[in-house]
């Protein structure tokens, strides 16, 4: 009988320890996942993702990223009228907001980057996510994306920061903005 109570008075501390091997674990996790996204933030602003998802607005001193829409896209609310034809040496064109251009790929609007389920990346895998950057394709396998959006750079990224910047992006506010869908120039000829 003595045995059995003393293994009795032994289960509390090794549940205890338990759970502190448990609760470190986790801990541990969690400082390793904050270090994936801060990464993934600081490559975000690094590769300059704010200056065509994020759109402009006057400032004090000049046009300047609306921080409140942070890589929201192309405002649904602001309709761009027909893009103006090129001519000489100005090949392509960007809106005052910096999220919609023109140029002989036809017209692009920067997509939402938040992790909106409806219209943002909410419902993107990370697997979708790295395809795309690598392929130039939307999730991976779509229409292509086109210009100005420099997928071939973002390409050269390692499969690791790759996943920053996507763990980044569902970290942050999701905002629903559903930017209007890009537009490639048809075919020559037709």
């Amino acid at each position: 009988m003595v045995g059995i109570h003393r293994h009795a008075r032994r289960a509390p501390r090794i549940a205890s320890l338990l759970l502190l091997a448990l609760a470190t674990l986790a801990a541990a996790a969690n400082a390793q996942a904050n270090g994936v996204v801060e990464r993934g933030a600081y490559l975000v602003k690094i590769t300059a993702c704010n200056d065509c998802h994020t759109p402009f607005k006057m400032g004090a001193k000049g046009p300047e990223p609306d921080m409140a829409k942070m890589l929201s896209g192309h405002p649904q609310n602001l309709v761009m009228p027909p893009a103006p034809a090129a001519q000489g040496p100005w090949v392509w064109h960007g809106g005052a907001t910096n999220t919609a251009f023109a140029g002989p790929w036809g017209v692009s609007y920067a997509p939402n980057l938040t992790p909106d389920p409806d219209t943002g990346l909410g419902n993107w895998t990370e697997e979708q996510f790295v395809k795309a950057l690598r392929s130039g394709r939307h999730m991976g396998s779509g229409r292509p994306i086109l210009p100005p959006m420099p997928w071939p750079m973002y390409s050269n990224m390692n499969e690791a920061d790759l996943k920053a910047v996507y763990a980044y992006l569902k970290s942050i506010p999701a905002i629903r903005n559903a930017a209007p869908a890009s537009m490639p120039a048809p075919p020559p000829g037709s």
